[in-house]
């Protein structure tokens, strides 16, 4: 357990920066925030954290601001959303790689111990997912280099400069590759949802609307591994604490379909099964993405704890529990 350290989170207004948040707060820590966007529109507000900055660290100055007699960085920040965000905004997502690259540039300056930078499936080889229910994609299928264009690449180069710098500089890093986070407090509308938290509102709506069909993207067929929050955090905080410096993947390995996932949801809110209204002209993204776990159990001794359906079971209701209260700010939750 990572207790009494001086800790810098980079995109805590986000969704799981938010989390992480509230983790290292529990555990005692002494944690500086910061998040491009207005403090109303963060995810999670935590009065404990008595340092907090709605800066753009895309500017090397507000990294040296905040970078100042920190112990350890955590960078979760980026330009980021589902598929249908990252697909029309590949120069927005792109633009990512300078806060990663100025925050190591200030670490170095103020000599901070250790650094996290939330990488992404996104950085691997798209060749290599182009069947659904794929075997699961191991670390070094991230080579040869053919990633995600746009979003995909930044994570791709911000983890190969993360790597230089521990070798030129000795800053510990550690690099996580998410494998679709979901869970409450995120978006679940506006454009950034993904696809757990798109489609357990989409449901919800059609049940309160007495509705008998559901829109999906794509035929539906396409596969992914989803990993609830909870376990995010505690996959993150222990490759944290490792002593492993290469990139790992943090993910489920409990492929599903999108029309599975449907299913589960359909169960979860007790309503009959929807007609599928397919719409292949929207982003869908590769035909099937999974994560293998081998790495990860060997070097951190830890799987994810919670099944799919009951992630999903605990997502419906935060959505279905937001959604519901009267003149309820959806907007804090469809901005990145």
């Amino acid at each position: 357990m990572i207790k009494n350290k001086k800790i810098l989170i980079v995109g805590a207004g986000g969704f799981i920066g938010g989390h992480l948040v509230k983790r290292l707060l529990d555990d005692g820590n002494f944690v500086t925030t910061t998040d491009i966007k207005p403090k109303e529109f963060w995810f999670q507000d935590f009065e404990e954290a008595k340092n907090f900055y709605d800066t753009d660290m895309k500017d090397i100055n507000n990294c040296r601001k905040v970078t100042q007699d920190i112990d350890y960085v955590f960078n979760m920040a980026c330009n980021m959303g589902g598929m249908g965000f990252i697909e029309n905004n590949k120069a927005e997502c792109m633009q990512s790689v300078l806060i990663n690259t100025n925050l190591l540039i200030a670490c170095k300056e103020d000599k901070v111990e250790k650094y996290f930078f939330s990488s992404s499936a996104c950085a691997y080889n798209k060749n290599k997912q182009q069947e659904v229910f794929i075997d699961g994609l191991k670390e070094h299928d991230a080579y040869p280099a053919d990633p995600e264009d746009g979003y995909g690449w930044e994570k791709l180069f911000s983890e190969r400069m993360c790597r230089h710098f521990m070798e030129d500089y000795g800053i510990q890093v550690r690099i996580a590759r998410y494998h679709n986070i979901y869970g409450p407090y995120g978006t679940y509308d506006g454009g950034r949802e993904k696809a757990p938290a798109a489609l357990c509102r989409k449901v919800l709506k059609a049940k309160k609307n007495n509705d008998d069909k559901i829109e999906v993207w794509g035929d539906g067929k396409q596969t992914r591994t989803f990993l609830y929050i909870d376990d995010c955090i505690e996959g993150t905080l222990r490759l944290f604490e490792s002593s492993y410096s290469e990139p790992v993947n943090i993910g489920s390995d409990e492929q599903v379909s999108i029309n599975q996932m449907i299913e589960i949801i359909e169960k979860i809110s007790n309503i009959k099964k929807l007609e599928r209204i397919y719409q292949l002209d929207k982003p869908k993204g590769v035909r099937g993405r999974s994560s293998n776990n081998d790495l990860v159990k060997k070097v951190l001794k830890w799987s994810y704890n919670i099944k799919l359906k009951d992630g999903l079971q605990k997502t419906y209701d935060w959505i279905k529990q937001e959604s519901s209260k009267k003149g309820s700010n959806l907007s804090k939750f469809t901005k990145s």
